[in-house]
């Protein structure tokens, strides 16, 4: 499967951004998606994730800015975020996962995008 995400780009705190992520290869029943992200030199850390059957969970940092969906329909996974702050500013790449509940774990993904840079400035 590949992945290919979207939607980044600048903001100023307080706004709002859509990061999308499309999938093509195969069919993502039974997949869980997710939503990691990577700061200048940081760790990459977990943002949110969705399972097949779109039970959803999120990092503490984001819960009630993030909202995570996906169209399984179109095969697509969405990451809407609002309410912005500074250290948002990373690498967001979306992946996904065989594994029902993968949640933060990042070994358990499968298959991972090349990422799409949100910057937010104060």
């Amino acid at each position: 499967v590949q992945l290919q995400a979207s939607g980044g780009g600048l903001a100023q705190a307080g706004d709002s951004l859509r990061l999308s992520c499309a999938a093509s290869g195969r069919t993502l029943t039974g997949y869980s998606m997710a939503w990691f992200r990577q700061a200048p030199g940081k760790e990459r850390d977990f943002v949110a994730s969705i399972n097949w059957d779109t039970t959803t969970a999120y990092a503490d940092s984001v819960k009630g800015r993030f909202t995570i969906s996906r169209d399984s329909a179109q095969n697509t996974m969405t990451l809407q975020m609002n309410s912005l702050k500074p250290e948002d500013t990373a690498v967001y790449s979306c992946a996904v996962s065989r594994y029902h509940g993968a949640t933060s774990h990042a070994s358990l993904y499968d298959a991972w995008g090349q990422g799409t840079l949100v910057t937010v400035s104060s």
